[in-house]
C-alpha cells in the first residue's frame, strides 16, 4: 500500500487560508467540551477524538494554519491579560472561538480560568502525563526548535506565515512559561506544568471535570460527555511524530516562500544593476 503523502495525513496544514477577521465573528455552535491538558499530553489524539464525538470544530494550535488572522486576535488575548486593556470575557470568546465546540492545546489552555469562567455550560476534560516523560517531549519537541536560528530566519522571510506563528510562539512562552530563551523555559517548565493542573482542578467544580486517561479508551469520556460509544478504535495518534511531520511541513512552506521571495528580490535587484549599467553606457 502506498504511504500517505503529507497533504493527506495533515489535511489541516494544507488548507487555504480563510482570512476571517474573527472580531467580526460571533457564536454559532455552543462550546460544549474545554478539554485542557497541557500541549504533548496527547492533545492531537484527543483532538481526533471530539472530532470523531462530533464536536465541531475543535481548536488546536494548528488551526491557526487555516486562519492565520486568528494570531492578532490570540495577540489582543495575551496583552489584555498580562499587559493592559479589558481581559476578554465570553463576548470577546466568542468572536474568536465562536465556531469552535471544543478547545484544545495551545494557545486555548493559557486561558483555562478565563474559558471555564466564560462557559460554566462546557464540560471540563483533562488529559496529563509523567512530568519527566512530558518534559523531555516539549523540550525536544516544542522548546528546541521554536528556538532553532533557522526557524526565526525563515520567520524573518515569511513574516506573514512563519512570523506570525513565531511570534505568537514567543508571546506564549514569555507570558505562561515566564520565559524568553531556551533555558529559562527549561527551568521553569516543570513548575508552570504542575500550577496549571492544579490550577484547572481547583478551579472546575467536580461534576464538570474528567481525569482522563488516553489509554483508557471511549467509554469514560463517552459517558461523561453523554456520547455513544463509537463503532471504531479510539484514535491513536503518535503525537511525537505527528508534530515532527508537522513542524518539518511549516518549515518547507517557509523555505519555499522564502525563496520565492528571494528570487523576486533577486531579479528586482538584478534588473536595476542592468539597467544602471546601461544608463552609465
Amino acid at each position: 500500500m502506498a504511504s500517505l503523502s503529507d497533504r493527506e495525513k495533515h489535511p489541516e496544514l494544507f488548507m487555504k487560508d480563510t482570512n476571517i477577521d474573527r472580531r467580526t465573528c460571533k457564536r454559532v455552535v455552543p462550546m460544549q467540551v474545554l478539554s485542557l491538558g497541557m500541549s504533548r499530553t496527547g492533545t492531537n489524539s484527543m483532538q481526533a477524538a471530539l472530532r470523531e464525538l462530533g464536536y465541531h470544530e475543535t481548536y488546536h494550535f494548528f488551526s491557526l494554519f487555516s486562519n492565520i488572522q486568528d494570531c492578532d486576535m490570540w495577540h489582543e488575548a495575551f496583552e489584555a491579560k498580562y499587559g493592559c486593556g479589558k481581559p476578554f470575557g465570553r463576548e470577546e470568546w466568542d468572536m474568536l472561538l465562536g465556531h469552535c465546540a471544543a478547545v484544545c492545546d495551545l494557545p486555548s489552555i493559557c486561558f483555562a480560568p478565563e474559558l471555564i469562567a466564560a462557559y460554566p455550560e462546557a464540560k471540563v476534560v483533562l488529559v496529563s502525563r509523567d512530568i519527566d516523560r512530558w518534559y523531555k517531549s516539549f523540550y525536544d519537541i516544542v522548546v528546541s526548535r521554536s528556538f532553532s536560528p533557522i526557524f526565526t530566519f525563515l520567520g524573518y522571510l515569511e513574516p506573514n506565515f512563519l512570523g506570525q506563528i513565531n511570534a505568537l510562539s514567543g508571546k506564549i512562552f514569555h507570558h505562561y512559561f515566564h520565559g524568553s530563551t531556551r533555558d529559562e523555559l527549561g527551568q521553569n517548565a516543570r513548575k508552570v506544568f504542575l500550577e496549571h493542573y492544579e490550577q484547572v482542578r481547583r478551579l472546575t467544580p467536580k461534576d464538570r471535570l474528567l481525569e482522563f486517561e488516553l489509554g483508557s479508551e471511549w467509554k469514560p469520556l463517552c459517558d461523561f460527555l453523554g456520547k455513544e460509544v463509537p463503532n471504531r478504535p479510539f484514535p491513536r495518534v503518535n503525537d511525537t511524530a505527528a508534530m515532527k511531520e508537522k513542524l518539518e511541513i511549516m518549515f518547507k512552506r517557509a523555505a519555499i516562500a522564502g525563496l520565492r521571495k528571494a528570487l523576486v528580490v533577486g531579479s528586482g535587484l538584478a534588473s536595476l544593476a542592468v539597467a544602471f549599467w546601461y544608463y552609465k553606457a
